[in-house]
């Protein structure tokens, strides 16, 4: 479940790959269901480092009040630009599925995404051992393979996920200077001193990130697929459950007036009959 989350992850928050991949459980806030973007995990000289630590060789490296922070490498831990530093709130759905693994990490860990081995992930190593045989597939061009896993957009990057996100919202009308602040970017011009995010604009953020996450799983997967999704992440049934009787509810209404509008008004009727009027 760690790597579908990351991958969610990547396309509903826009997040940096050092900015999800270095998430440890301290940094959610389960109240607003946000997590916190402000010491992304970096990699220096072939080293990992979070808060200025060295996280390299860590299985459950420590950032409590005892921790170490060597202070020549803390200029690592910070964020891209002072913009950067930012909470970013989960669709509800999501924010269940990542409670669901955090309440699933062994006891004293740090790090919320790890290898196997519960250690944090390099980039290069996620990318060539998962997150490109996801998207480019398995010997995708040779069906008869044993391997064979389907394209499913070949040289889809982890970035390209921080894109997506960006357009998702700018097609779902929220504002730039809500976009700009998800994303941990600074706002232009005169809009850096008059414009700012409102609960409204979050609220509207996080209505549409909500609806997408919900269609995609409802209309991309056949009803086996989606039993195999709610068997990995049993959490979100009662989300599903409840869209799929609202669509089907749509869907009868949607019938229902379109046979309406093939029956015509009696008093209509009886004046296209010759006479206009009643044969009764």
């Amino acid at each position: 479940m760690s790597g579908l989350m990351l991958g969610l992850l990547d396309g509903y928050t826009g997040g940096r790959w050092g900015e999800l991949a270095g998430q440890t459980p301290a940094e959610y806030d389960a109240l607003r269901q946000a997590t916190a973007v402000f010491e992304p995990l970096k990699e220096v000289d072939g080293r990992l480092l979070k808060s200025g630590a060295d996280v390299t060789d860590r299985v459950t490296p420590g950032f409590g009040p005892g921790a170490r922070r060597p202070r020549r490498i803390k200029r690592n831990a910070r964020t891209k630009s002072p913009a950067g530093e930012r909470w970013v709130q989960l669709a509800p759905t999501l924010a269940m599925m990542y409670e669901l693994l955090l309440a699933t990490r062994p006891a004293g860990s740090s790090i919320v995404f790890t290898s196997l081995q519960g250690k944090p992930w390099y980039r290069s190593n996620f990318r060539q051992r998962f997150w490109r045989p996801a998207w480019d597939g398995v010997d995708a061009d040779n069906s008869a393979s044993k391997r064979h896993v389907p394209a499913i957009l070949p040289g889809f990057t982890f970035h390209e996920g921080r894109h997506t996100h960006s357009t998702w919202l700018t097609e779902d009308g929220i504002v730039e200077v809500a976009r700009r602040a998800r994303l941990g970017h600074k706002m232009k011009g005169m809009g850096r001193v008059y414009d700012h995010v409102t609960p409204e604009m979050e609220r509207q953020i996080l209505e549409a990130l909500e609806d997408r996450f919900v269609t995609s799983v409802l209309a991309p997967l056949d009803d086996a697929e989606q039993e195999k999704l709610l068997t990995w992440v049993p959490v979100i049934r009662v989300t599903i459950d409840k869209a799929r009787s609202e669509a089907e509810i749509l869907a009868a209404k949607v019938v229902g007036v379109d046979l309406r509008s093939q029956i015509a008004p009696t008093g209509r009727a009886n004046q296209n009959r010759p006479g206009g009027k009643s044969a009764s």
